[in-house]
């Protein structure tokens, strides 16, 4: 199940890519549902003045919901250097999309002691791999 800050921080990252509003298709590629659970989390993500979306054009986040996105990808980059660098978990994304939806900011915070997070985060995610590009791994070979 996909959270809402997973689809503000997918949105995001799409709008990142395409330098304009996010596609919901490609929203929805990105979080591996279908187009129509894409279409009904915007919604209600519109509902909550996160993103304005715009038929045939695509969606667009609202300050706060770059704010949001920003924070979710940020944790999310948390979660996966934790993973990696101090458990050393080779199956680090797999983990990460599955820890993401219930770590909350105290132990997002907490986890980010122990970790050396560099300043650019999240600046530094790339959406191709899906990690921080500062992290020294192989690309995901299932990508």
């Amino acid at each position: 199940m996909n959270t809402s800050d997973q689809y503000l921080k997918a949105i995001y990252l799409v709008q990142q890519e395409e330098d304009g509003p996010a596609s919901t298709g490609r929203v929805a590629d990105m979080l591996d549902v279908s187009p129509a659970s894409a279409n009904e989390m915007i919604g209600k993500l519109e509902e909550q003045d996160l993103l304005e979306h715009e038929k045939y054009k695509g969606v667009t986040l609202t300050d706060e919901g770059i704010v949001r996105a920003r924070d979710a990808l940020q944790t999310y980059c948390i979660i996966e250097r934790f993973l990696l660098e101090v458990l050393e978990v080779e199956e680090f994304r797999t983990e990460a999309k599955q820890l993401e939806p219930v770590i909350d900011e105290t132990v997002a915070d907490r986890l980010d002691t122990i970790i050396d997070r560099a300043p650019q985060c999240p600046d530094c995610f790339d959406p191709e791999n899906d990690a921080c590009k500062l992290l020294e791994v192989e690309p995901d070979p299932a990508d």
